[in-house]
């Protein structure tokens, strides 16, 4: 017996599974001085925001450097996006740091190793929601949520780096508490700690006006370590990174305590779900400007490949870097060969030069991460929706009123929520119309215009939105509403089928049945209009006599119309018998010729 093997097409599998590494394969050489600026660009700013953000996670700074290499190599082989740079985020360190800062304890290898815990646990479930093809869920944060959300956990961010910056220590964990006790806390101002945040400042902006091309952040940090250096700062108390022990990551297995994991599950499902929205929405403005589409699906697995090998690595959670991938489009970069290039800077930093980051100010690293949490506030934003779509205004406020008030992670939650009860308000309550015909007898949707009228004795009606069982009651109820406002009597009700039957759905179909029965008591044929095959099967297995039960299936609206308005000419000419006139489809009495 002859087996046939699948013949399977190597370019075609290697542009399914490794989409970034099939882009890499079919590089033009005239690209690379490009990628090599951007890729020296994105190092640059990606090095002191690496630093800072695993502060503000609460590990070692070398874990920022672990969680840019071997997350940026795996994003370039499994990304779609070509401009898109993964790393340390603002969103997901706040978020980790929310979760984890309460159960560690004060325990700093706790703290570490729940933070690799938690990135893993977020990584599989990127993997999970791409394996079942959730990649949809890119929409299901509205933009009005994400910005209410990303502005929450900006402003929480920047009062929390206050404490770096002022050289004091918080003594409550939530905003409200600091910010009540905000004149106690500025008298306990360290001043040297201070004066080494205005000088980093000073300096941030010296470089943003004079040389706009420089990388303000990585200048800032270099001048302030310098400062420590050379004038022996840390002996007025000036609280620095410390000794990092540099090296290649040890791979190793996040440590599992079952009890405290329990407590990361749900936590990593929320950071799953906002660091994917947010990275989508950064992949997709920067492809559509560079004409070239992204596939959701496989971004959720190299975002999960990317969290997991972070994990693993020693590193944290990452996402997509908004303004390190803007870096990458200002200066040219056209491949995923700039991941790659800035991954291997980074990685010669974390092996070799180690030492002068010892230097570095708590301090300095404040600023550079209040400068960076700046660019993620747009209140002048939100209030713009006030004036375009109230409902949008007033889900971003209660997601930014939400993340101040009650946290993060809470807020993060209700976000969730509230894209999910948006969604289900517009499909169990979506819009609807009544279709009539305009002057050159085209159906159009009734509305003020009167541009079209409604056709006599006949009602139109379109669902905006899939019927299934928990919106079947609310359709049944505004057509029967619809039809008892009409101000001239109706002999057919069509329903115009394309627009709302998507799926079989027995609650549906009985529910359908029901008013089919209801409106022939009263005269009243039901007819669905489009989807015709379908309607017929979904119909034979619910068990509904199309004939018998005075329910109508035609293959359009327009042929539904005609074959009415037929039907009735037929019945005033006495051709055709009133007790086939409920059934449509009557074979015995003659018709029309041109039917």
């Amino acid at each position: 017996m002859r087996v046939n093997f699948p013949q399977w097409n190597t370019k075609e599998l290697l542009t399914q599974s490794l989409p970034g590494l099939a882009g890499l394969l079919h590089y033009q050489k005239e690209w690379l001085r490009d990628d090599l600026r951007a890729a020296l660009s994105v190092t640059a700013v990606a090095l002191p925001v690496a630093i800072a953000y695993a502060q503000l996670t609460g590990v070692s700074a070398v874990a920022g450097l672990y969680s840019c290499i071997l997350p940026m190599l795996i994003y370039a082989l499994f990304g779609t996006s070509r401009q898109l740079i993964v790393g340390p985020d603002a969103a997901t360190c706040a978020v980790i740091a929310a979760v984890v800062t309460p159960l560690a304890a004060g325990d700093a290898k706790v703290h570490w190793q729940l933070v690799m815990t938690m990135t893993l646990m977020t990584g599989i479930w990127c993997l999970l929601a791409s394996r079942f093809r959730l990649g949809v869920l890119a929409e299901f944060l509205s933009r009005p949520i994400l910005m209410g959300l990303l502005n929450g956990v900006a402003i929480t961010i920047i009062v929390g780096q206050f404490s770096k910056i002022f050289g004091f220590s918080f003594d409550s964990r939530y905003l409200l508490e600091r910010l009540a006790g905000g004149a106690e806390y500025l008298s306990r101002t360290h001043w040297p700690t201070l004066g080494m945040s205005l000088a980093t400042l000073l300096v941030f902006l010296l470089v943003k006006r004079l040389r706009p091309q420089l990388p303000a952040s990585m200048v800032a940090i270099a001048v302030a370590g310098l400062l420590v250096w050379l004038f022996d700062l840390q002996q007025y108390q000036l609280a620095v990174v410390g000794t990092i022990e540099g090296g290649l990551p040890e791979f190793q297995a996040p440590v599992f305590d079952l009890g405290l994991s329990r407590e990361l599950v749900m936590p990593a499902l929320n950071l799953a779900m906002v660091s994917f929205v947010s990275m989508m929405l950064t992949a997709r403005s920067f492809a559509a400007k560079n004409g070239y589409d992204i596939d959701p699906d496989k971004e959720f697995r190299a975002l999960g490949f990317a969290n997991i090998t972070s994990a693993l690595s020693q590193g944290f959670a990452i996402s997509g870097a908004d303004s390190r991938t803007a870096v990458n489009d200002a200066n040219g970069g056209k491949s995923q060969l700039v991941s790659v290039i800035a991954a291997l800077l980074i990685a010669l930093v974390a092996l070799f030069l180690t030492a002068p980051l010892q230097y570095i100010p708590s301090a300095a690293l404040g600023v550079v991460l209040v400068i960076a949490s700046l660019s993620l506030i747009d209140i002048k934003g939100i209030w713009k929706l006030r004036k375009r779509d109230n409902g949008a205004f007033t889900l971003a406020l209660i997601t930014l009123l939400a993340v101040l008030f009650i946290g993060v992670i809470p807020g993060i939650t209700l976000a969730v929520l509230l894209g999910l009860f948006q969604f289900i308000r517009v499909v169990m309550k979506p819009s609807e119309q009544l279709l009539g015909v305009d002057r050159k007898g085209v159906l159009r949707s009734i509305d003020r215009s009167d541009k079209a009228t409604a056709i006599p004795g006949i009602m139109i009606y379109r669902f905006n939105s899939p019927l299934t069982y928990f919106n079947a009651g609310y359709f049944k109820r505004q057509l029967l509403a619809r039809l008892k406002e009409q101000p001239e009597p109706v002999d057919c009700v069509i329903v115009d089928a394309v627009a709302c039957f998507s799926h079989l759905d027995i609650s549906v179909m009985a529910m359908i049945a029901d008013l089919a029965h209801l409106l022939k008591r009263r005269g009243v044929s039901l007819v669905l209009a489009g989807r015709k095959r379908q309607l017929l099967s979904w119909c034979e297995a619910s068990g509904i006599d199309v004939a018998e039960d005075g329910l109508i299936i035609r293959p359009d609206l327009a042929l539904a119309v005609r074959m009415h308005q037929n039907y009735k000419q037929a019945v005033a000419e006495g051709q055709a018998p009133e007790v086939r006139r409920l059934a449509g489809d009557d074979t015995s009495a003659p018709r029309p010729s041109h039917l």
